[in-house]
């Protein structure tokens, strides 16, 4: 086995793995499978941790994971579907990063994981094995890399950004306590 068909079966085999995990997070949020909640469910959830309005969230976040993810695994519109999973990762960070980095204690180690393997995927590509490669390549062009990642980031900082104000806002309503019950007493 040469080094390219090495190469290519790590491709394939990367891709099929972050893309499955995301298209199943996708179908999670967009169809209500493998336990998930629906777009009802996860656009309640969207709203209480800060994202709004919840269900067009849960839609964007959904398509993004469930589209991006599925585009990765056959290996087709590598730069967007990478770029678009990553995006979608980073919203989810960004819920968890208040809880540290390890997943274990809710952290946003697992997203970041997904977010950068999907990110390497649309920066690399996704090698011989792969929709793209039979098609020519005509939706993975070299300049739709940094064009997709720039896209995405852009609207990420911005979807991330009113979200985070919207939970400094909603912390600025909430008086803390003075004094610990124990030491009132």
């Amino acid at each position: 086995m040469s080094a390219y068909d090495r190469r290519d079966l790590g491709l394939l085999l990367l891709r099929l793995g972050a893309g499955g995990v995301l298209a199943a997070h996708g179908a999670q949020k967009l169809l209500g499978w493998f336990g998930g909640g629906g777009i009802e469910g996860t656009g309640q959830f969207m709203e209480s941790v800060g994202y709004s309005p919840g269900r067009a969230n849960a839609r964007m976040a959904g398509l993004a994971e469930a589209g991006g993810g599925t585009l990765l695994a056959l290996g087709l519109a590598t730069p967007a579907a990478g770029a678009a999973a990553a995006g979608a990762m980073a919203g989810a960070a960004a819920v968890h990063a208040p809880n540290g980095f390890f997943n274990a204690e809710g952290g946003y180690e697992y997203a970041a994981t997904l977010g950068l393997a999907a990110t390497g995927l649309a920066i690399t590509g996704p090698g011989r094995l792969s929709l793209d490669h039979a098609l020519g390549h005509i939706f993975d062009r070299g300049w739709m890399v940094p064009a997709a990642l720039a896209a995405t980031a852009a609207g990420t900082a911005v979807v991330v950004g009113l979200r985070n104000k919207r939970v400094r806002e909603e912390k600025e309503g909430e008086q803390e306590a003075l004094f610990e019950e124990s030491m009132a007493r």
